[in-house]
């Protein structure tokens, strides 16, 4: 019985060669590691001999890394008795998120017997968006959830300003 050739690199990340699979086996149990198949596509297919547990773990690790960022929800409190400038600094810091593609959510928060006139925090809501209107649209209008009254801002498409990182960056529908 014929045994297939792997290209073995050794636990020092040195080229070891083209070895038949049980001599590379051998090898990496003398080391006292596994055989780990890392391209196995290749021809010849590429072994390495390495610990089995760190290889996963150093895997998993840059696996997390390689993930996308999606859009994140960034929070804002707000209650029925807010004052204007109050208000305004928190609209400005709104449109920071939404200038930079976060979603906002917009909480308002009722107390006691605020909670008797809803109409008032829906108003507060509404005047919150009606400021950031050049920057946002509205996706979930103002809904009264037990105490508190949500509504959940997105970013306009065009609204969005580029990092400084990738204005330098050209679009591939972009000439040179």
């Amino acid at each position: 019985m014929r045994h297939p050739e792997l290209r073995v690199i050794g636990s020092d990340g040195s080229q070891l060669g083209v070895l038949t699979s049980r001599d590379a086996l051998a090898r990496a149990r003398e080391e006292g590691f596994d055989l780990i198949l890392v391209a196995g596509h290749a021809q010849p297919p590429v072994a390495k001999i390495a610990d089995y547990g760190k290889h996963k773990y150093l895997e998993g690790k840059s696996g997390k890394d390689k993930k996308p960022k999606g859009q994140e929800t960034k929070g804002i409190k707000i209650s029925p008795r807010i004052a204007e400038h109050d208000m305004g600094f928190l609209g400005n810091n709104a449109r920071k998120f939404l200038e930079h593609g976060d979603k906002v959510k917009v909480t308002c928060m009722f107390r006691q017997r605020e909670l008797a006139h809803p109409e008032l925090g829906k108003a507060r809501l509404e005047k919150f968006a009606l400021g950031l209107e050049d920057c946002a649209v509205v996706e979930r209008p103002p809904s009264l959830d037990g105490r508190q009254m949500i509504m959940i801002l997105n970013p306009k498409p065009g609204a969005i300003k580029k990092d400084a990182k990738n204005q330098d960056v050209q679009d591939s529908s972009e000439e040179v």
